[in-house]
């Protein structure tokens, strides 16, 4: 089972949590029928957003990552609710790169490091926030690191791994979070970069057996943690017809009488879940007299 697991440090000023999310990943690789590449650069993308989603403090808050690095794969977004459950598309999910040493993904090559990170958390007020960083070069969990560390000044280190089987389905996923917050000190940053160096990758790891609070049990072993939630998390999309035809409606009169007249009808499909959805000529009168009387 995906799962989600946060902790603080009992004897010192750090806050982290870890992701398992195998099933979610792959849930995603079939959906969107991704080369082994694309499936490591979303799946790492979708870790990112559930974990920064299942941080905000509210219930009806969302969080969303777009990675545009100027490489093959096009753009990367992933989109968390409050609960860490999460969707996500790539643009172009048929890519290969050239393997890097040890037959190791290369991440980096094809999402490219020209371009940005964009974070845009919705707190349900009028307006979101919305924060951007240059990319550091693509493998998204430096980026990740790098947006908190210039947006948010807090000091993190993340790492995001997915495991891809010899045939093609997800094997492993999953990674960690860990801020350091106000008044840590050089020996709490060292001791961290100890147990950062001694996990290596997660993805191993997570493949060999260990669970999300094994990963921060480890990373973190020199400090005394308590687990502050363990919770699941999947692959969700909330996409509906209803949603489907207030996007139509949103078009306006004149887009909607050109497809009633030019196409009889309208073929949508849900960029999350490639559910599609039909809409008759008949459908799209009701809903161009919707769109008249606003």
């Amino acid at each position: 089972m995906d799962q989600i697991v946060r902790v603080i440090a009992k004897d010192a000023p750090i806050k982290a949590m870890a992701i398992s999310a195998r099933d979610a990943v792959e849930r995603a690789r079939d959906i969107h029928d991704c080369w082994p590449v694309a499936a490591a650069a979303l799946g790492r993308l979708l870790m990112a957003a559930s974990m920064m989603g299942a941080a905000m403090k509210e219930e009806d808050g969302a969080v969303t990552l777009r990675v545009k690095g100027g490489g093959p794969l096009g753009l990367l977004t992933a989109v968390s609710d409050s609960r860490g459950n999460v969707r996500g598309y790539v643009q172009s999910p048929a890519v290969d790169v050239p393997r890097k040493a040890k037959g190791k993904l290369d991440v980096g090559a094809a999402v490219g490091a020209d371009g940005e990170l964009t974070v845009i958390r919705d707190l349900g007020l009028k307006e979101p926030y919305i924060g951007s960083v240059q990319l550091v070069g693509g493998e998204i969990a430096e980026d990740v690191a790098a947006y908190f560390v210039e947006s948010e000044q807090a000091p993190t280190a993340c790492a995001l791994g997915v495991l891809i089987a010899p045939d093609q389905t997800v094997q492993a996923a999953g990674g960690y979070l860990i801020q350091l917050l106000p008044g840590a000190d050089d020996e709490v940053i060292s001791a961290v970069e100890r147990g950062v160096a001694k996990l290596g990758a997660v993805s191993g790891r997570l493949d060999a057996g260990m669970d999300p609070l094994g990963l921060l049990r480890e990373v973190l072993e020199e400090f005394e943690l308590e687990v502050l939630e363990s919770a699941p998390i999947e692959y969700r999309c909330y996409c509906t017809r209803e949603r489907v035809g207030r996007a139509l409606i949103s078009l306006g009169k004149d887009e909607l009488t050109s497809l009633i007249e030019d196409q009889g009808g309208a073929e949508l499909t849900c960029q999350f879940c490639d559910k599609v959805y039909h809409f008759d000529g008949e459908e799209l009168k009701a809903l161009r007299d919707e769109a008249t009387a606003k």
